[in-house]
């Protein structure tokens, strides 16, 4: 079991980390790097998005927009809650805003984050009992193999990756991302709203 003084060194560390800047990958990272997370060693529900964007790049804490917004809703939860580190903890894929593309969206998430902190971040809150997985990025690195070929499938079949976790770890459960972009999705697909909806917020009661 991870000590709350151990899981602070490890903040500690992500805070400070400049490598996406100082030793990238590919193209440094176009801003100075600012991570945004939000753990603790009491958590035992966790978000997992992709990246942070302009405004949470701005704010420093994440979910700070229209996203956060509609997420909270999904799950039933006010700001109170949802900041409360010691009720949930938010580790996005990449720690820090990625920049835009050429077409104003936002890039992919660093894989650096991933690489270098995910498998510690997650080792050190072994008391998470529930993790939810937004978009693709996450849910490849929490699915794996499990996970279907398109986003849409792997939200479908949201009930196998939910049910049939491996014993000890986590419980997933895969939600498209909360984007206003994504309204189209959720008009095709009502049976987010109406199957999925309820189990997340008989979760997120019964874990905060």
């Amino acid at each position: 079991m991870t000590n709350s003084r151990e899981l602070d060194r490890l903040v500690a560390e992500v805070r400070a980390c400049r490598i996406c800047a100082d030793t990238p990958e590919k193209a440094p990272l176009p801003h100075r790097p600012r991570p945004v997370l939000q753990v603790s060693s009491e958590a035992r529900l966790c978000i997992c998005g992709q990246a942070p964007g302009t405004r949470v790049h701005q704010s420093g804490r994440p979910f700070t927009d229209p996203s956060g917004d509609r997420l909270r809703a999904w799950m039933g939860i006010g700001e109170d809650v949802f900041y409360d580190p010691g009720k949930l903890a938010i580790v996005p894929m990449g720690f820090c805003f990625p920049g835009l593309d050429a077409k104003g969206g936002d890039l992919p998430p660093r894989t650096e984050c991933r690489k270098t902190w995910h498998d510690r971040v997650f080792a050190a809150m072994p008391q998470v009992e529930l993790i939810l997985v937004i978009g693709q990025y996450a849910q490849a690195y929490h699915l794996g193999k499990e996970r279907q070929k398109s986003l849409t499938e792997t939200v479908a079949n949201w009930k196998r990756h939910f049910e049939g976790g491996a014993e000890g770890r986590p419980m997933v459960l895969p939600l498209p991302h909360p984007s206003w972009r994504n309204n189209a999705w959720l008009k095709r697909n009502p049976w987010f709203e109406i199957d999925l909806l309820p189990v997340l917020r008989r979760e997120v009661a019964r874990l905060t």
